[in-house]
């Protein structure tokens, strides 16, 4: 294999990884600010000029804190639970298309993967992983609490990916392949998927938010009912783990949302004349996307977690089954399919 691949490769792994870190650090400074103008108050506002170097002092605090482990616990899967849980969320930006540069004459595909032709299919399969370290983390610790945190946790992600996966199938159909490099092509010709698929789009952001245990849906993390849930006897950097895995899903599904449904890279006119700018796009869609995220912790209460479930199995699932049903009717009443 040419070594000039593997150097690409290399070089894009470390800039996403590079993104993604600052990304999750600065997303919570981000919120921080947000919630405190919410509720008028300021926010941080002592580590660095204006509270920037806040995300840094929680980094080092975390580091340097003594890392505990129940004597009765399951040690190996006590350790690898955070870990299971990480990894997912890092390695589905891979197959996302993030635009092109040219430099010194020649194109490049910022994209890690490339056109992977089965890319919604591996960010579906790779997003389930996730409920495996939540539930071990809530059962290696030997603690009741936690095990119940665990349990409901994935309890919820399984009810909330069903329609999560059927939200998937409209800008499938509509695209007519699993690769989201065709799936944004798609859009950049027929306008946004939001526009033709606006109630796959509300039910993707809905469940979006119960698959990454985001307010209202924080079910497994609810302090005053669980102690904190499953991870409860987590401390340190293993603790850090869980929170880095919780907004770096957030960057995720806004990433995802933004190229199935509202274009991913492509602006119709800026991104025609300056390619290059399509990476720029696609982080303000993310952006506003993440704000909306935050809006809604500000806004709306914990919901029960009988109504949790009951709005996953007696609204959301209905709805995006409706959407998939109403999809195909258009498409074969106009002749998109025989």
């Amino acid at each position: 294999m040419d070594p000039g691949l593997w150097i690409e490769w290399i070089v894009k792994a470390l800039i996403l990884i590079v993104a993604l870190l600052t990304g999750f650090a600065y997303l919570t400074y981000m919120e921080r600010k947000f919630l405190a103008r919410f509720q008028s108050r300021y926010g941080p506002n002592r580590a660095g000029p204006r509270g920037l170097l806040q995300p840094v002092a929680d980094g080092l605090k975390l580091i340097f804190k003594e890392e505990l482990i129940p004597a009765q616990a399951d040690k190996l899967v006590f350790i690898i639970a955070p870990i299971m849980t990480a990894v997912p969320a890092w390695i589905i930006l891979a197959v996302l298309p993030l635009g092109s540069i040219t430099l010194f004459g020649q194109t490049y595909d910022l994209s890690l993967a490339g056109d992977l032709n089965i890319g919604i299919l591996y960010i579906t399969a790779v997003t389930s992983i996730s409920v495996y370290g939540i539930v071990l983390a809530g059962w290696s610790s030997n603690n009741k609490y936690a095990m119940l945190g665990g349990i409901r946790s994935s309890a919820q992600m399984i009810s909330y990916e069903l329609a999560l996966g059927l939200a998937f199938v409209g800008p499938v159909m509509m695209a007519g392949s699993l690769s989201l490099a065709q799936v944004v092509e798609t859009q950049t010709r027929i306008g946004w998927f939001a526009l033709y698929q606006p109630i796959g789009f509300l039910v993707f952001l809905i469940a979006s938010l119960a698959e990454i245990n985001r307010p209202p849906f924080d079910m497994p993390e609810a302090e005053q009912e669980l102690t904190a849930g499953y991870h409860v006897e987590y401390s340190g950097m293993k603790f850090a783990l869980f929170m880095l895995t919780e907004y770096t899903k957030m960057i995720v599904v806004s990433a995802i949302a933004a190229t199935l449904f509202l274009g991913g890279f492509h602006f119709p006119y800026i991104t025609d004349k300056w390619p290059w700018l399509g990476p720029v796009v696609l982080f303000v869609k993310v952006f506003v996307l993440l704000y909306g995220i935050i809006w809604v912790r500000a806004t709306l209460p914990r919901v029960r977690y009988d109504q949790l479930m009951q709005l996953g199995w007696k609204i959301m699932l209905p709805l995006a089954l409706f959407s998939v049903f109403l999809t195909a009717a258009i498409m074969f009443l106009r002749g998109m399919v025989s």
